[in-house]
């Protein structure tokens, strides 16, 4: 589906995954200044929206998920994952829950998916899936001020989900332009995939699928703590997730990485990152950020040397460490002999 939103003055319409909404309006470093200054909104129209409804829908997706979601405050937002009986990503969830029903954004085309999955694990628990990729569409607002400036569009009965640095609207199709207009009257600028890419890379926050692989687990990208609570009851994938936090270390990490200055490319998701002529790991999304330059984010060795400069693609690359090497191995096992 193609965003109304291309219609506004300026939009530049982007490319996959991201198709059907807007790479920028004309200045992305502004749109980037905006997002870390004042406030922006960005159309991600094209995210999948599903939401559950039914008084056991918490605890279900308690069992179902790595994040613990019983008694999750109304409006928080959160992550969890869906993970395979070894600790693959099968499904990434951004969510919140307004007390009536559990709503959720996920990655372009992977609404039906996840609602499919979601629907198949009812059982006889008093739980309904919707995919409303159709119906609902997420407008973010970003920056300082998105708390006043929502309260100034009179946006109210659009479930939000608010986290600490973003406000997601899951809006009826037909108010997107709408609500997109009242916000910029109320202060917020127009941003682009282009500057919310830019400023997701440079807090750390890792793609499904694009910065990640079929390979990758929790730890390995920063999601133990985000997206996976460690002390919760068990879903698929946690015995995965509980030997690497207490016997073992994650085998890559992730890093951000600095990309020289000098190169008019950026280099394509999935290249190799090498180091002395050797490769080392993959780069994954990479973007211009209105005041580090060119920045991606990347996996790599566990054992590369956090401070060695790596090349991709023929680019220049410095590592800023995301994930410590020594993540993992936390148990304190003391083995003491007997006596003789």
């Amino acid at each position: 589906m193609t965003s109304p939103l291309l219609s506004t003055p300026g939009a530049v319409s982007a490319e996959s995954p991201d198709s059907g909404v807007a790479a920028h309006y004309g200045d992305p470093s502004h749109e980037g200044r905006a997002i870390e200054r004042s406030s922006a909104w960005v159309d991600r129209s094209d995210r999948g929206v599903v939401r559950v409804v039914g008084p056991d829908r918490l605890g279900w997706l308690n069992d179902l998920t790595s994040q613990l979601t019983t008694g999750l405050a109304p409006g928080k937002g959160t992550e969890s994952l869906v993970l395979d009986t070894r600790g693959h990503l099968r499904h990434h969830l951004s969510l919140m829950d307004d007390g009536e029903a559990t709503w959720i954004h996920t990655e372009p085309g992977d609404g039906p998916e996840l609602a499919k999955f979601l629907d198949s694990m009812r059982f006889m628990l008093r739980v309904e899936v919707e995919d409303l990729g159709d119906s609902r569409a997420v407008l973010t607002v970003l920056g300082p001020d998105r708390a006043k400036v929502v309260g100034a569009a009179s946006l109210d009965g659009v479930p939000a989900r608010t986290t600490e640095g973003e406000t997601d609207l899951f809006l009826p199709t037909e108010r997107l332009t709408g609500a997109a207009e009242a916000l910029t009257a109320a202060g917020a600028r127009p941003a682009g995939m282009w500057a919310y890419e830019a400023h997701r890379i440079a807090e750390h926050r890792v793609r499904p699928w694009l910065d990640t692989d079929d390979r990758t687990i929790p730890h390995e990208v920063d999601w133990v703590g985000r997206a996976v609570h460690l002390e919760k009851g068990c879903y698929p994938g946690q015995e995965t997730v509980a030997r690497v936090h207490n016997l073992g270390r994650p085998p890559r990490r992730l890093v951000m990485l600095h990309l020289d200055g000098t190169a008019e490319r950026l280099p394509e998701v999935g290249a190799a990152l090498e180091l002395d002529g050797r490769a080392v790991g993959r780069v994954g999304t990479s973007a211009r950020h209105h005041e580090l330059g060119p920045i991606a984010l990347g996996v790599v060795k566990r054992a590369v040397p956090t401070g060695a400069d790596l090349v991709v693609d023929g680019i220049a690359a410095g590592q800023e460490v995301v994930v410590d090497p020594e993540t993992g191995a936390n148990a304190q096992i003391n083995l003491r002999r007997r006596p003789r």
